[in-house]
């Protein structure tokens, strides 16, 4: 397959991709995904597993579930039923079922005490056949630059293996509810101290923060203040889950940077979460990747 070949090839795949993203709540059948491929429905099934390491019914069942199980371990207020009906289940014992069949837990147990390793090792598959199609469209990628304002933030430092940084995160928003700092009066960011897939797992550090204006209190949680500092910063929006942020990074880091003619600054790249899953669809996540610049 020639290299033009290739790239046509996989950006009918990545409108596969999209659409499924972007139609988690809808009926999605074999025979209507084929056509958003142009693909021949007698083969297309076949060619979606080649493509994506698993099965087209699989696929979607795993990225229903991925939001069902954010809800239940972070929207802990939300009835285990509505998180089913959400999921496109048709009742909770068949999301019970699969959830359980997925996670080696209920959903009850999940919320109790999520057993997050077993979760990444099951969304593996997921994220490897995920990022190849999104990566064959960067021409259109925007960065500016903009002056960064010190932001003083409440942090919660996450050492160790990212497969435990929900975890991480369930203990931050724990704090955040207690002092009543929600995404919604709070940004929300992370600093991004160590490239995941280069760090051995127990090196990595990443920070999990929410800005804010008054004193941390003495807290059992381990949450600590922290100031981003300002400066100029290279910015690029990152649209969509984090599966494919990867690519984003790389575009910034070995595309623009060396012809920019910028130099960075002594500060790691950080995030600012614009919008939170589950609260929007994956595919409607935005996440502003900050480059700081001398």
């Amino acid at each position: 397959m020639t290299d033009a070949a290739s790239t046509r090839y996989q950006q009918r795949m990545r409108r596969v991709f999209d659409h499924i993203h972007a139609h988690l709540h809808h009926e999605l059948s074999v025979e209507q995904l084929s056509q958003v491929a142009h693909f021949s429905k007698h083969h297309f099934h076949r060619q979606f597993s080649a493509y994506f390491r698993v099965s087209v019914g699989r696929f979607i069942q795993l990225l229903r579930l991925r939001r069902a199980s954010y809800q239940l371990a972070f929207r802990k207020q939300m009835p285990i039923i509505e998180i089913a009906t959400d999921a496109s289940f048709e009742n909770p014992e068949s999301f019970s079922h699969a959830f359980k069949k997925t996670f080696g837990q209920t959903p009850s147990q999940f919320r109790k005490q999520p057993e997050w390793k077993l979760w990444h090792e099951k969304y593996a598959v997921l994220h490897r056949g995920a990022r190849s199609p999104m990566n064959t469209d960067q021409c259109d990628m925007q960065v500016t630059i903009v002056d960064f304002k010190d932001t003083r933030v409440a942090v919660l430092e996450h050492r160790g293996t990212p497969e435990l940084i929900n975890a991480s995160i369930q203990t931050f928003i724990a704090w955040r509810k207690q002092n009543k700092l929600t995404p919604q009066v709070s940004e929300t960011y992370n600093i991004i101290y160590d490239d995941p897939a280069t760090t051995p797992p127990e090196q990595f550090r990443l920070d999990i923060c929410a800005s804010i204006h008054a004193d941390i209190k003495p807290n059992s949680l381990g949450v600590i203040a922290k100031t981003i500092p300002g400066g100029r910063c290279a910015v690029l929006r990152h649209i969509g889950s984090d599966d494919d942020i990867r690519s984003s990074l790389h575009y910034l880091y070995k595309q623009w940077l060396p012809n920019s003619g910028e130099e960075l600054r002594d500060f790691p790249c950080f995030f600012h979460r614009v919008n939170l899953f589950p609260d929007i669809p994956e595919h409607e996540i935005i996440t502003d990747i900050y480059l700081p610049l001398k």
